[in-house]
């Protein structure tokens, strides 16, 4: 994929769902609203964990990043997938599908990462409470969250930079609606052993680890909370973490499937659901599943809205 071998394209066809050309439409409306959706939802957490003093803790801290992460993760990807299913232009540019994949695997891994470092902290609040504030202070947030960003960008370094360098022999259909590794290194003319087994191993150490030790931490939570005497403590506790193992279970399960076994004999159309399934599904459903189950959340956006209606009356 070196643009100056005269082998590589300088354009992209994605393909998407143009196999089923009467699915487009519905599709289009469909994938526009749930953007939306996406962008009002994660928008208005960042906007609520910045502004109110009462979710001033690592908890919203991690939550907010999250939501940013996920703004970027369906940007992304979204616009174009919405540009290709609105007319018969399906192409995207040479330098556009190499930034789509860098961007994609630097935001995915990201977050893998961050919902492992949420778990952990959602761990010392419930199994350490005593501890907690000393211990997850503001300069070790930072720190994780730092952790986590350039442990995505590593990989997407070394995935994107080994899938760059891959001769297409002239191939041009890609055959998803945007340029991921797995698709990306099926499309190329030359042994790609080496380039599988990297990916197998590299999502395995961010799909798989990061996945193991949320379990583990549940494992430990589930066991403090089933200790707690009162019948509200329970509640809220299994609330607050229920909420985290939903988004959990959506993210890592497509991840898994399409990237711990990259050379499995799955489908094209079963491989372009699990991406939009994590590329815009996960990230819509993510802020509702945080504000429906979350108390502080929803008493936190409904003090917003309050003010900024008394602010509109007051102005006129």
């Amino acid at each position: 994929m070196n643009p100056g071998n005269a082998s590589s394209p300088k354009i992209f066809i994605l393909l998407g769902f143009s196999d089923h050309p009467w699915l487009e439409m519905p599709l289009f409306m469909t994938v526009l609203l749930a953007y939306v959706f996406t962008l009002l939802g994660n928008i208005s957490i960042i906007v609520v964990s910045r502004v109110d003093p009462h979710l001033d803790s690592p908890m919203y801290f991690f939550l907010s990043n999250l939501s940013f992460l996920d703004l970027c993760f369906t940007t992304t990807t979204v616009p174009q997938l919405l540009l290709n299913l609105w007319g018969p232009d399906k192409s995207i540019s040479y330098g556009g599908c190499v930034i789509q994949f860098y961007m994609f695997h630097f935001l995915g891994a990201t977050e893998c990462i961050l919902l492992a470092v949420m778990s952990l902290d959602r761990y010392l609040a419930i199994c350490k409470p005593l501890r907690y504030p000393a211990v997850m202070n503001k300069r070790l947030c930072n720190l994780l969250v730092a952790m986590a960003w350039l442990s995505g960008l590593a990989n997407s370094l070394l995935q994107s930079s080994l899938t760059v360098q891959l001769p297409l022999c002239g191939n041009n259909k890609v055959d998803n609606f945007l340029c991921e590794v797995p698709v990306m290194i099926k499309m190329s003319c030359v042994d790609t052993t080496f380039n599988v087994a990297m990916l197998s191993a590299v999502g395995t150490l961010y799909s798989l680890v990061p996945l193991s030790l949320i379990l583990v931490s549940y494992g430990f939570i589930v066991a403090t909370v089933l200790r707690i005497r009162s019948l509200e403590g329970k509640k809220k506790a299994f609330n607050t973490c229920g909420s985290h193992v939903i988004v959990v279970s959506l993210f890592y399960g497509p991840v898994i499937i399409m990237y711990v076994q990259p050379s499995a004999t799955n489908s094209q159309d079963k491989n372009k659901l699990m991406s939009l399934f994590y590329s815009l599904v996960t990230p819509m459903l993510n802020p509702f599943i945080y504000t429906l189950r979350n108390k502080d959340m929803k008493g936190a956006m409904r003090r917003l809205l309050i003010s900024w209606c008394h602010w509109g009356t007051e102005e006129t």
